[in-house]
């Protein structure tokens, strides 16, 4: 059995990043807007790292739990959001401003609310 109060750590991470990205990408309208300055190009960089960290934490939870615990959570694309801390840490210089706007929009308040009922549950 794996060991719930590391996981709870874990998700604890999870959710203070999504909580960071949320902040950080609240400003941004359209992905033109991550390129437009200095600081919303740094705004980019810091949520494309927060995605990293968070993609690594979902891959060792995936793992410590042999792939059974984030199956309870089907209404998350698990594959998705671990193959894009891949893409991410591997071609960091080609990151597409389009893509990370969807992600923020459409994306990070349904992973937030998971990890909240997540965290609820253990």
């Amino acid at each position: 059995m794996p060991d719930m109060s590391l996981i709870r750590e874990r998700l604890l991470q999870i959710e203070e990043s999504l909580v960071r990205i949320q902040r950080r990408s609240s400003n941004i309208e359209s992905p033109d807007d991550f390129t437009a300055n200095d600081d919303n190009l740094d705004k980019l960089d810091a949520i494309a790292m927060m995605l990293i960290a968070i993609g690594e934490s979902f891959k060792k939870i995936d793992l410590e739990t042999d792939g059974q615990y984030l199956e309870k959570y089907p209404e998350i694309d698990w594959h998705g959001v671990i193959g894009l801390r891949n893409v991410l840490a591997h071609d960091y210089f080609d990151i597409d401003s389009e893509e990370i706007f969807k992600i923020c929009q459409r994306d990070i308040p349904q992973l937030l609310n998971t990890v909240r009922r997540m965290l609820s549950e253990i």
